[in-house]
């Protein structure tokens, strides 16, 4: 199915909101206790799991937009929605805060069994928006692989041992931020790769 055009703020929004709107929901409601069902749940246990739908309703909007929606946007609603679960069934936060250290975790270990196999798996998920040679996918996708397990490390580290808010704040700024400019940074240092236009000099 062919991709629809959409505005690029629009997509940002949807695609980085859902995130944004769980820090606010957890920032209202951190310190306050919800009973249900004769069940104490904290703050942020309530906040997880009005992130869920919230998420859901972001990708579906931008799916009906756009006909399009990346696999690694379809993996990491999985495991949120898989470790949400988990957190309410089992009312114990860490299910939700090692997701991000597992979802890291997945990616470098798929990216590594195709580095293993000679392989970019990067190239597959991102080769339609960035034209690049064989040789420069390779570099990228060892670099990002560390990368990812730097991540998962580091988030294993936050969450065992600093407050669930400073987790929060890390999880919705601090890591999508480092990612972002991690990438941007080793994009343009291997501009040497990249593959131009056909007809541009």
């Amino acid at each position: 199915m062919k991709t629809k055009p959409i505005n690029p703020i629009l997509k940002q929004v949807l695609e980085l909101g859902p995130t944004l709107v769980f820090f606010l929901i957890y920032l209202r409601i951190k310190d306050d206790t919800f009973t249900v069902a004769g069940t104490e749940y904290s703050g942020f246990i309530v906040a997880t799991l009005v992130f869920v739908p919230i998420l859901l309703l972001a990708m579906g909007t931008l799916w009906a937009l756009t006909r399009s929606i990346s696999r690694m946007q379809v993996f990491t609603a999985f495991m949120v929605i898989f470790f949400g679960a988990l957190t309410a069934y089992f009312n114990d936060e860490r299910f939700f805060k090692m997701k991000t250290s597992i979802v890291y975790g997945c990616f470098a270990v798929i990216l590594g069994i195709g580095l293993l196999r000679g392989r970019s798996y990067l190239e597959w998920v991102m080769g339609d928006f960035l034209p690049m040679k064989d040789e420069g996918w390779m570099i990228l996708t060892k670099r990002i692989t560390v990368m990812f397990i730097a991540l998962a490390i580091a988030n294993e580290f936050i969450w065992r041992t600093q407050s669930t808010e400073l987790w929060v704040k890390l999880e919705t700024f601090a890591f999508p931020a480092i990612l972002f400019l991690f990438l941007w940074s080793q994009i343009v240092g291997l501009q040497r790769f990249l593959i131009e236009p056909e007809g541009e000099s």
